[in-house]
Formats: structure tokens, C-alpha cells, sequence
């Protein structure tokens, strides 16, 4: 179909050529690469296989810190115009540089995204992602009006003024973190707003953290809109380096602009499609600050078959979380996703939950406190153990360890309106 596609011919494009373009790609990135303070000497001057990537040297997000503020940067300063930074709250800050070329790059990359979603010129698209250092906002600023889109930079909180912002201009799609999506319902509610009834909404797209299928569901419920996952991080730009379509199979990865891989975290080997491991990527059309086989942390699989939308850009499985989030507890190697898909597909619990881990008696404790709606809260004694003891019995069998499940009422736990504080860990506060 002529409109099916932003961009078609590089979408769907046969996988040798995709892979021909991928390699002559690569060997313009490594030569670019070359010119930094931090590759210089370590690279080849060409590869003749993309296999060949393999031999390449890692890059860490350490080794960005190490690399400030700009022992990456491979073209002049003058050629560059946008940074971004993260808040270096863990460590010293990280800064990714660009140049014009790239942020054009970045804001196709976002428009072919958002139409495979189906966002079109008439949507009004309203931005509740941060705006400044943070790349979760621009990004798909500039996409949305790439696309064409009424574009409303509402950033995030505010919640009551996000709810007028959509009245008052009828947003039919919005960006979102799914646990904001969740607590801006129930401000919804409190202002005696329907979304459903009372707004043309449509489309969300969701990302910024991990959330499971359950959480997905629930939102597309509450709002009566088709969710959407999305996947980026800072150092390859900011959101757009995966998307899912509407089959929502996956999510493709623009594989014109990134080199994807899969290692085993702890030993770096790769790995072969459909098992799950560290997501790699290496950028192919960034002039800035190229990177080479940076290493994100990422727990994911690929999925190589075709999709039925047409597009031959394999797919990411949904994000498992991060190899440096994942919680050893009593020896069990634990993610927090693990918990959040249990929670989210029984219907009594609410929109809020809480891990919280600590020591007692030299022993690890798990602590999973969990909002649940009022008429189950008020409800009999015996109604709630049952629920608890459900909760318990679902958790323990997923996580291999026995929580301690506390229910508490709705609204008692912090909201969240940015990125979901969902874990406290106090085992090393003692």
C-alpha cells in the first residue's frame, strides 16, 4: 500500500542489500571513529565482513565517563551544534555529541517511528517526556513534526494541566512513561474526566523504562488507545532505535542507522538470534560521536523471522531489564520485571507498586508493597489474606524466593510523573 510506509524503500529492503549498505556503513563509522581521542589507534582501517565487527574492541559506558567531556568527538568543534548529558547522579556524567546531520538523522529515524505506529499530519501529538539534557523528549519532538503533526511540548507532570492541554486541543496521541500513564489515570478520574468518552485519543507511545505486556494491556484498557513499546537510549540518540509497528510483534530496529548484536553479559560472546542476552549496537549514520560496539546493558533477545507488516528490520523482544538492574536476593538472580508482569494481570491490584529490599538478622528481606483499589482495600479480612496469599503463592513460583506481600490502599504509595522509582534497595545503607 503506497501510504504504508514512511520511508519503504530503505524498510523494507531485501536483507543483503540491507546488510551491503550496513557494511559500507560500518567502514565510513570506523573511519570517522578513527579521528577521536578514545578510538584513535584502536580500530582497523577497514572491515571486508560485517561478521568482522566481532574483533572490535567494546565500548562501555565507563569508558564515556572516562572520556569527558569530548575524548569521543570525531569532527571539529565548530561542526557541532546539540549535547546531551545525563545527570552523572552514579559517577561522573556521560555527554553524546551531534552534529546538524545527526540530529536530521535522529528526527527521520523518530517520524518513520511514529507513522509505523500509524500517527499521521492530523494527529496533535502531546509530549509529556522531559525536555533539556534528557533525549527522551526532543527526540520525538522533532519526529511528530517531521511527521506533520500539532505538536504540544507539555513535558512532564503537571498532571491536571495535562489533562486540560489535551481537552482544550483534543491530543490523539501522546508519549508517555507507562507508570505516569497509570498515575495520570487517576487524576483523570478526580477530575471527573473520561478519556475514553470525553478525548479522540488513539495512540500512546510508551518507553523511558521497562514495563511488561500486563502494564500494556492495562493502559490500553484504562484509556481505550492502542499502547505502543519503544526503545532508545542516549548514547545512540535518544528514542527511535527500535519501534514496534501495529502487529506488535517486536520491536524493528532501524538497522540502516544501527548495528545490532547480542552477547552473553558475563562473558561477551555472542550470541545467536533468539537468545536472550546484552543488547550491542554500533551507530552507522551519526558524524559526531561515533560508537563502536557499545555495550547497553540491555537484556533482550532478536527475532529474525519476518513481519507481517512488510518491514525486513529484525525485532527486539521486549526489554527484560538491565543487566546492572538485576537484584541478587538470597542468591536468586531476580528482575524486577519479573514482578511487575505477575502484578499487572491480576485484576484487583492497582496502578502503584513497591520493592523494597533490606537485611535483617544478616538475612535478605523482599518487601513487595502493592496498591490495590478501594473497594478491594475496605473489603472483608478474609477477602484481602486471600488476595495476599494469591499475590504470594504467583511471586514465589515466578521468583523462586518467598516476598513479603503488603497490601495497602490506593494513593499511598509515591506517584510517579517521570521515570517510576520502582526499587529500594537498603541492604547497603546499614
Amino acid at each position: 500500500m503506497k501510504d504504508t510506509y514512511w520511508e519503504g524503500e530503505t524498510e523494507t529492503m531485501d536483507r543483503r542489500a540491507l546488510q551491503a549498505l550496513q557494511l559500507h556503513r560500518l567502514n565510513e563509522t570506523i573511519a570517522s571513529a578513527r579521528n577521536s581521542d578514545f578510538y584513535r589507534g584502536k580500530l582497523p582501517v577497514r572491515v571486508e565482513r560485517l561478521e568482522e565487527i566481532e574483533t572490535l574492541p567494546f565500548t562501555t559506558k565507563q569508558d564515556l565517563r572516562d572520556s569527558f567531556p569530548a575524548g569521543m568527538v570525531a569532527v571539529p568543534k565548530e561542526d557541532l551544534v546539540r549535547l546531551h548529558s545525563s545527570s552523572g547522579t552514579t559517577g561522573r556524567a556521560t555527554v553524546v555529541y551531534h552534529t546538524k546531520r545527526d540530529i536530521d538523522v535522529w528526527a527521520d529515524l523518530c517520524a518513520r517511528s511514529m507513522y509505523m505506529t500509524g500517527m499521521r499530519n492530523t494527529d496533535v501529538f502531546q509530549n509529556m517526556m522531559g525536555y533539556g539534557l534528557f533525549t527522551g523528549g526532543l527526540g520525538l519532538h522533532y519526529g511528530a513534526e517531521r511527521l506533520g503533526a500539532l505538536t504540544i511540548p507539555a513535558s512532564s507532570g503537571n498532571s491536571k494541566r495535562q489533562i486540560r492541554l489535551m481537552c482544550d486541543f483534543h491530543t490523539t496521541a501522546f508519549h508517555i512513561t507507562p507508570s505516569y500513564a497509570l498515575h495520570l489515570y487517576g487524576v483523570f478520574c478526580e477530575e471527573g474526566v473520561d478519556p475514553k468518552r470525553d478525548l479522540p485519543l488513539r495512540i500512546a507511545l510508551l518507553g523511558a523504562e521497562p514495563y511488561s505486556e500486563g502494564t500494556r494491556r492495562k493502559i490500553e484498557k484504562l484509556y481505550g488507545i492502542d499502547a505502543f513499546n519503544s526503545y532508545g537510549l542516549s548514547e545512540m540518540s535518544g528514542p527511535g532505535v527500535a519501534f514496534e509497528c501495529t502487529y506488535k510483534e517486536g520491536m524493528h530496529v532501524w538497522e540502516d542507522a544501527f548495528l545490532l548484536e547480542v552477547i552473553d553479559p558475563k562473558t561477551g560472546t555472542p550470541l545467536t538470534d533468539g537468545d536472550e542476552g546484552e543488547l550491542v549496537f554500533t551507530t552507522l549514520r551519526r558524524e559526531g560521536m561515533p560508537l563502536i560496539r557499545y555495550r547497553t546493558g540491555d537484556i533482550a533477545s532478536v527475532n529474525r523471522k519476518g513481519c507481517p507488516c512488510g518491514r525486513t528490520h529484525r525485532r527486539i523482544s521486549r526489554i527484560k531489564g538491565r543487566s546492572d538492574d538485576m537484584l541478587i536476593i538470597k542468591g536468586v538472580n531476580i528482575y524486577p520485571m519479573q514482578i511487575e508482569k505477575i502484578l499487572m494481570d491480576i485484576p484487583e491490584v492497582g496502578n502503584n507498586y513497591l520493592i523494597e529490599i533490606d537485611t535483617v538478622d544478616y538475612l535478605d528481606t523482599l518487601v513487595v508493597k502493592i496498591e490495590v483499589g478501594q473497594k478491594t482495600f475496605h473489603g472483608t479480612i478474609s477477602e484481602l489474606e486471600g488476595l495476599k496469599r494469591r499475590i504470594t503463592d504467583l511471586l514465589r513460583t515466578e521468583i523462586l524466593i518467598h516476598p513479603k506481600v503488603v497490601l495497602v490502599e490506593h494513593g499511598s504509595l509515591p506517584p510517579s510523573e517521570g521515570k517510576a522509582v520502582r526499587v529500594i534497595d537498603r541492604r547497603g545503607e546499614k
